[in-house]
């Protein structure tokens, strides 16, 4: 039997990454220039169109000075996240 993992909530993620970016008052110009990352990245990232990838997040995280791990929380938001492994 396979057990599938619940499907991650890339909404949550987005609009973590709008919330972060509004609280700094950065406008897309802003964190691009902090990030490295093209405005229409950013754009399409927090719109939905893309999901980014993991080098797009770390980018960001480093920008907006925030652990990646707290921006992936999010993905979990509606089911319980992983646990750690002992050992």
């Amino acid at each position: 039997m396979t057990i599938f993992p619940p499907d991650p909530d890339f909404e949550a993620l987005r609009l973590e990454l709008a919330r972060l970016r509004a609280v700094r008052g950065w406008s897309y110009d802003e964190l691009a220039a902090r990030s490295g990352l093209a405005r229409r990245t950013l754009i399409e990232i927090e719109q939905g169109r893309t999901i980014g990838t993991l080098k797009s997040w770390h980018a960001l995280a480093h920008a907006l000075n925030t652990p990646l791990d707290e921006f992936f929380a999010a993905l979990c938001n509606g089911h319980q996240p992983p646990k750690h492994a002992d050992g």
